[in-house]
């Protein structure tokens, strides 16, 4: 189907936005107590956290994962983002599927 990838990446972005945000809040924070209090395996934890640490929102110490300086703004930012994707998706919503 057309939308199985956009689901996909927008399940995945869900999932990174809820690390950081979890991390921006109470880092340092581990693997383990990020799955625990998220809900989210830890294997899926690792994942989110390898891609965060890649953008530069987050880095390792041995306490667990710290937001980065910029990882706030980069949160702002996304949530200016957000709202960008829900207007297309009004914009689609008005082409009509009945």
């Amino acid at each position: 189907m057309l939308t199985r990838r956009v689901q996909h990446e927008l399940e995945l972005l869900k999932r990174h936005l809820i690390i950081l945000k979890k991390v921006i809040d109470s880092g340092p924070i581990g693997i383990l107590k990020l799955s625990l209090e998220t809900g989210i395996p830890d294997h899926l934890v690792r994942y989110s956290l390898r891609v965060l640490e890649q953008q530069g929102l987050i880095t390792p110490s041995t306490q667990g994962a710290i937001a980065t300086k910029s990882a706030r703004e980069a949160y702002s930012e996304f949530k200016i983002e957000i709202e960008k994707i829900k207007e297309i998706l009004e914009d689609i919503k008005r082409i009509g599927f009945d």
